[in-house]
């Protein structure tokens, strides 16, 4: 895996990463950004969610779970001094589908933190992980 980080102008960069897909990071208009694209630390925050979204949504589809819509919401809390690390991460799985079991999902959830996703179990080290899951009606 590789990321090649390429500064543009101000605290504005591109980020390369191995797959061939790029994204503009840039900062805060007080530290000197044009609020062109995401902060690094949005952009840790969404792998970890995608991290545990891409393991959750594999393993209900090998378990035949039908799911029709689903989110991970992710809120994170950071230490108040340098470095601002993630102190607390509160996941929120958002499903939907037909005949749901709530079993399936909550084994799926379980084994994403404490198993497969590599990036929760990093920041894990620094922050209290807790999640929630929310089953809603298919319409």
């Amino acid at each position: 895996m590789k990321s090649v980080i390429t500064w543009t102008n101000d605290v504005q960069f591109v980020a390369e990463v191995g797959s061939g897909h790029a994204i503009v990071v840039d900062g805060a208009p007080e530290y000197g950004g044009r609020n062109s694209g995401a902060r690094p630390m949005e952009l840790v925050l969404a792998g970890a969610a995608t991290c545990t979204a891409f393991d959750v949504i594999l393993m209900l589809k090998k378990s035949r779970q039908q799911v029709t819509k689903f989110t991970v919401a992710a809120e994170a809390d950071r230490a108040g001094e340098d470095p601002k690390v993630f102190t607390a991460i509160r996941l929120t799985y958002r499903l939907a589908g037909v005949g749901l079991d709530l079993g399936a999902v909550e084994r799926a959830v379980k084994l994403s933190k404490e198993k497969y996703c590599s990036a929760t179990a990093m920041l894990g080290h620094t922050a209290e992980i807790t999640t929630e899951i929310v089953l809603d009606a298919e319409k």
